[in-house]
């Protein structure tokens, strides 16, 4: 978080490139009508950002999937800044949709839009991220992928890889963006695991930003500080990929003289994987549009929903990503 958990819905193809995110504050519209009149359901979509292929792949389904379904979409990017998002649920507000659904940049200090939000009688969906708020009934559902799992996956394939090193096996980090659930989560999840055995030592830790280029930029700071790396755990693909220029760039190979462990599943990292440049991804899946339409029209019609909904996903060791790479639409 990217980033990401997260299996990835059906009849979206994803061109990277072809992706034009709205600046923040600006709305993009799909499906007709307007506000809460006419006959669609309007929905205001607060996205993080565009830091990632990951997030980018997430968009793409979000309004893909609106206009299949029929839904006005109102889109806005925060480019990951938590007042950019409150602002923007702020305008759904007072636009008056039916729904609002959104992926926190951060966990914390959402309380009083949301409060706004339910004064207004609209319901709120959580997508991908998840926030720390004790009051579970600022939101209606949250929808995405568990983190804590994503990270505990990592750590047992790092402890089955290096189960008879007879030293001590030096980690560095890469995580994402400071005070975001994947960030804090995928931390969590994997100093779990590797805490039972203490050869597994973290040197050096710092957040990448879920990006390409701060991933790179920090691992070259961590070759410089360290005489002696063995593994980088990444908390998205895209800071692997920059961390994997940083240590071509200090004549290391990576996937050998540095193992590499991500998450996400995003196309670039699967083709490093079968590349030999990252050892093993865990996926986190961002195809959450068409699951979250579903949801949309039930909390706008005011049906039961499940107060968590979680993606099912897998990891990808060469062999998988060789399997997954020709259909992969990320």
């Amino acid at each position: 978080m990217s980033m990401l958990n997260r299996k990835w819905a059906a009849g979206v193809v994803v061109g990277v490139g072809a992706l034009l995110l709205s600046a923040c504050g600006s709305s993009s519209g799909s499906g007709s009508g307007s506000g809460s009149g006419g006959g669609a359901i309007s929905l205001g979509f607060a996205q993080v950002g565009a830091e990632s292929g990951w997030r980018t792949a997430n968009t793409k389904s979000i309004q893909d999937s609106a206009k299949s379904a029929g839904i006005e979409l109102k889109f806005s990017d925060a480019q990951q800044k938590q007042e950019n998002q409150i602002k923007a649920i702020r305008s759904y507000i007072q636009q008056k949709v039916k729904v609002i659904a959104f992926s926190p940049v951060v966990e914390s200090g959402w309380d009083t839009v949301l409060k706004e939000a339910k004064t207004a009688n609209i319901p709120v969906v959580l997508t991908d991220r998840a926030i720390d708020s004790p009051d579970k009934t600022l939101y209606k559902t949250f929808l995405g992928s568990d983190f804590v799992k994503e990270g505990q996956k990592a750590g047992q394939w790092l402890t089955k890889e290096y189960a008879s090193a007879p030293g001590d096996v030096n980690i560095v980090e890469l995580q994402g963006t400071t005070g975001s659930a994947p960030a804090n989560d995928r931390k969590k999840g994997f100093g779990d695991v590797i805490a039972a055995d203490p050869k597994f030592k973290i040197v050096a830790s710092q957040t990448g930003d879920f990006t390409r280029a701060k991933g790179k930029e920090v691992m070259e700071a961590f070759l410089k500080s360290q005489s002696k790396i063995d593994v980088l755990y990444a908390h998205n693909d895209d800071m692997a990929l920059g961390a994997i220029e940083a240590i071509e760039g200090a004549g290391k190979v990576p996937g050998k003289d540095i193992k590499i462990v991500s998450v996400d599943g995003v196309h670039d990292a699967l083709q490093a994987l079968v590349d030999g440049k990252i050892n093993h991804v865990v996926e986190c899946n961002p195809l959450l549009g068409p699951q979250l339409m579903d949801l949309v029209k039930k909390v706008s019609a005011g049906q039961d929903v499940p107060a968590r909904i979680e993606t099912t996903e897998t990891e990808f060791d060469q062999a998988a990503a060789k399997t997954a790479l020709p259909q992969r639409q990320y």
